[in-house]
């Protein structure tokens, strides 16, 4: 079965390559693992050889990832997130807020950037990425939190209470992945992202788009994002579904909590957002 997700795509080349790799390991002395006189005589994968002189020797076993492995990886992300975002709130001053804010955001963006391009899982990367993510949520937080008191606890519950939702959704196959709904999803998720940095760019200029200042356009640029937010969820989903049929190694698992780490942060903002909407001015 053939993913719709290009970078998991190029991941799945990459662990058959891995496994290709594996079976072709040479024994001791230069003994080759598997002869190779006779092509068309099938050897068992899966029985052990005792690999001494003379001998040829098992190739090296893969563990495959698990949807349980993914499940550990996102939690143990988002305990680092928290951690993160937690000492971020504590120990950076109000002064320098609003510069730690923008600077993880910008090193958040570039490490994003890297991992969901990257052909290899690189677990040094997705742990550093948590890390700058929570002091960006940090940041943001008790930005938000000095301004509108509760607002965040508010943020929080409504964010993972969608994500268990689209989980729900999910699994009853309510909402299916077809490759047609991944192209529509990657198309507008990528039409919002250039969005918004333009209206970033534009704001630094000081010219008001009125995407993010409470207008009643952006109540429905932010409803907008929420929607695509959570329905990236159903993309993850069967991503990692995929990964697990394609056997995908262990370390992969890492990837995979990212994509829905990075979804619960953008889904987290929008709500923040949209709550602050309706906050008063008091």
């Amino acid at each position: 079965m053939k993913t719709s997700n290009p970078v998991l795509a190029r991941l799945g080349q990459a662990a058959e390559r891995e496994r290709a790799a594996g079976y072709a390991q040479p024994g001791p002395y230069g003994q080759p693992g598997y002869p190779q006189q006779h092509p068309q005589q099938q050897y068992p994968q899966q029985q052990p050889y005792p690999g001494g002189y003379g001998q040829p020797v098992a190739p090296p076993t893969v563990t495959p990832m698990t949807i349980d492995d993914v499940v550990v990886k996102t939690v143990l992300m988002l305990a680092i997130l928290g951690a993160s975002a937690a000492a971020a709130w504590v120990l950076v001053p109000d002064s320098l807020v609003g510069v730690a804010w923008i600077g993880a955001a910008v090193v958040g963006l570039v490490l994003g950037l890297v991992i969901s391009f990257s052909r290899m899982a690189n677990p040094a990367l997705v742990v550093a990425y948590s890390i700058i993510e929570g002091v960006f949520v940090g940041m943001v937080s008790k930005a938000f939190e000095t301004l509108y008191d509760g607002i965040v606890l508010q943020a929080v519950a409504g964010t993972f209470g969608v994500f268990f939702l689209m989980a729900m959704i999910y699994k009853a196959r309510i909402i299916r992945a077809t490759p047609k709904f991944a192209r529509i999803m990657v198309a507008v998720m990528a039409g919002l992202f250039g969005v918004m940095m333009i209206n970033l760019v534009l704001a630094l200029f000081g010219v008001n788009t009125h995407l993010r200042d409470g207008s009643p356009l952006a109540i429905g640029f932010s409803l907008v994002c929420i929607v695509v937010a959570s329905l990236s969820f159903v993309l993850n989903f069967a991503d990692i579904e995929e990964g697990v049929r394609m056997g995908l190694p262990q370390r992969y698992a890492w990837t995979a909590a990212f994509g829905i780490v990075v979804g619960l942060v953008w889904l987290y903002i929008e709500i923040l957002l949209l709550l602050s909407y309706f906050q008063g001015d008091d």
